[in-house]
């Protein structure tokens, strides 16, 4: 029996097919691009991480980019968690989970923020910590990493990125000239509370450890830098204030030991009233070195 294919029936059925039949090969595609595009947002953040502590400077000369920075991301990042603003850490959150999505973190109040951290050693043993942060430029998001020396305060390096600042202008933000201007600047006040670090108009004093160049025609751009810095690494401050008390601790501790030890070389024991006194050297040695800075 022939069809009739001018039949409003037999329309009907061939579109509902059609229909489907491109919403499957569209899921299909939407799904397998969906695949690659996650991967390399994982790649690219793995890679910003590595430039901010100076590794991964190989990216762009090697036939298979991704497997590069996968290797070096796995030799040079040796740790990371999250914390909160209070300054613990949060058991069992994954940090680059968080770093995909960050901007969903700072949209919850600021007490249920999960923070990421990421901790660097390079071949000589030098340590670095990683903060991933997020803020607003001109036309929209912007993002960077700062990476902190062992003491919490001094910047080792910073990357920051843009989703559609102008080319020229606010998009010098991704460019290593403005991101060089942070190497060896400060974070924290001498209280050691973090004040960020100003990006100024106009050209900030070569002295001023807490400052450096605003952009030339990105005004607006270097304020929304300057804002995710203050408001971003000000959420790290009670973190920060807590590993640099553990440290401070730590030497005092460590002085302690090495003033026993000396006690017992020269008389060959040692009373508890001598380990007491040796505790309280350290620690004065310690108060005077804090004041010292």
């Amino acid at each position: 029996m022939n069809k009739n294919k001018n039949s409003n029936t037999y329309i009907i059925l061939y579109a509902s097919i059609m229909v489907i039949i491109v919403a499957a090969v569209l899921s299909y595609v939407s799904l397998s691009l969906g695949k690659i595009q996650s991967e390399n947002v994982r790649i690219e953040k793995m890679g910003d991480i590595l430039r901010s502590v100076g590794q991964g400077k190989g990216a762009d000369t090697v036939p298979d980019k991704a497997a590069y920075i996968a290797e070096q991301y796995q030799k040079y990042i040796v740790d990371s968690y999250a914390v909160d603003a209070a300054g613990n850490r949060v058991d069992g959150a994954d940090a680059f989970n968080l770093l995909i999505n960050l901007k969903a973190e700072y949209d919850k109040p600021q007490a249920e923020r999960r923070l990421p951290v990421f901790v660097s050693r390079d071949d000589q043993g030098k340590t670095s910590y990683v903060i991933p942060i997020w803020g607003k430029g001109l036309w929209g998001p912007i993002w960077g990493y700062i990476a902190l020396a062992d003491d919490w305060d001094t910047v080792n390096g910073a990357v920051f990125d843009h989703k559609s600042e102008t080319p020229g202008l606010g998009a010098e933000i991704a460019s290593s000239g403005f991101q060089a201007q942070f190497r060896g600047k400060h974070i924290l006040d001498s209280a050691g509370r973090v004040v960020a670090i100003a990006v100024e108009k106009g050209g900030a004093d070569p002295n001023d450890q807490h400052a450096v160049d605003a952009l030339s025609g990105g005004t607006l751009t270097s304020r929304g830098v300057e804002d995710m810095l203050k408001s971003c690494l000000g959420d790290y401050d009670r973190y920060i204030q807590r590993q640099r008390e553990a440290a401070v601790a730590s030497v005092s501790t460590a002085q302690a030991d090495a003033a026993v030890a000396d006690t017992v070389a020269q008389s060959g024991s040692v009373t508890g009233e001598q380990v007491s006194e040796a505790a309280k050297s350290a620690s004065l040695s310690t108060e005077k070195s804090d004041r010292d800075e």
